[in-house]
């Protein structure tokens, strides 16, 4: 008897696995650029976004970028004095854990940092984030912005967007014609329904809520933690990796070098 398809799994991802070609070619990359550059940054990417990266990579373009295995960056610049591929840049490894990214430059380095610290991108939140403020949709009529704004700068919701509301858990209703919620359009007799508290790790759930009120909880920054300079030698640490900063969050966006 043949064999059944019904119960055939069939994966609708693809996931290409990097090749040991690949990971060498980012090895001699890194090597390479050494003694190329006067300065490496090893940084660190909050709430990692592609299309945010590539602006930095176009603005970066006399640059280079690498992002890979952090043991495999490590080996590439050096891990102890005897293997250093330059004077004092294995003092850059310790730095190397996470989701970090190396940057080579020979750009001044106010410059750099100056560009760094004004890059900010604000964007909705993704799941496994945490919330940066509470956010509660008021009682009564639902507008778009949950109640951010004053009635009378806002629009009600649409009544198409009723029903999922009410399977996101909101416990909305349609009353002449308007969503509402709580008992009566005037929001008399109910607090509100509570959307996230400042410090929740968001769920799915509470993302899709944030984003039908057009509510962002999340910044794209590149934070440098470290320089090493080849006139002297010496690493500076910039500052220290935040607690609980938010790394890679696309699979795509930690690719190796551009």
């Amino acid at each position: 008897m043949p064999k059944s398809k019904r119960a055939k799994v069939f994966h609708l991802t693809q996931v290409t696995k990097k090749t040991r070609e690949q990971k060498e070619k980012l090895f001699e990359n890194i090597r390479e650029c050494i003694p190329q550059y006067q300065h490496c940054y090893v940084f660190a990417i909050d709430n990692m976004r592609n299309s945010y990266l590539k602006d930095v990579r176009h603005e970066l373009k006399d640059c280079r970028l690498f992002f890979g295995k952090t043991k495999l960056t490590a080996r590439a610049l050096g891990t102890t004095p005897q293997d250093a591929q330059a004077d004092g840049i294995d003092r850059l490894t310790p730095y190397l854990s996470g989701s970090v990214g190396l940057l080579f430059t020979n750009r001044d380095p106010d410059a750099i940092t100056s560009y760094f610290s004004t890059l900010s991108q604000v964007d909705f939140a993704r799941a496994g984030t945490r919330a940066t403020r509470d956010f509660t949709v008021p009682p009564g009529i639902v507008y778009s912005t949950g109640g951010e704004v004053p009635a009378e700068h806002d629009v009600p919701v649409s009544h198409t967007l009723e029903p999922e509301l009410r399977r996101l858990g909101v416990p909305t209703r349609m009353l002449k014609g308007k969503v509402v919620l709580g008992g009566d359009d005037s929001g008399d007799g109910s607090e509100g329904y509570v959307v996230c508290r400042e410090g929740d790790v968001l769920d799915s759930r509470q993302t899709r809520l944030l984003k039908l009120f057009s509510i962002c909880m999340s910044e794209f920054r590149v934070q440098l933690l470290a320089r090493w300079s080849a006139e002297s030698g010496e690493v500076v640490e910039l500052s220290k990796r935040e607690a609980g900063a938010a790394g890679a969050e696309d699979p795509d966006a930690m690719s190796d070098d551009e």
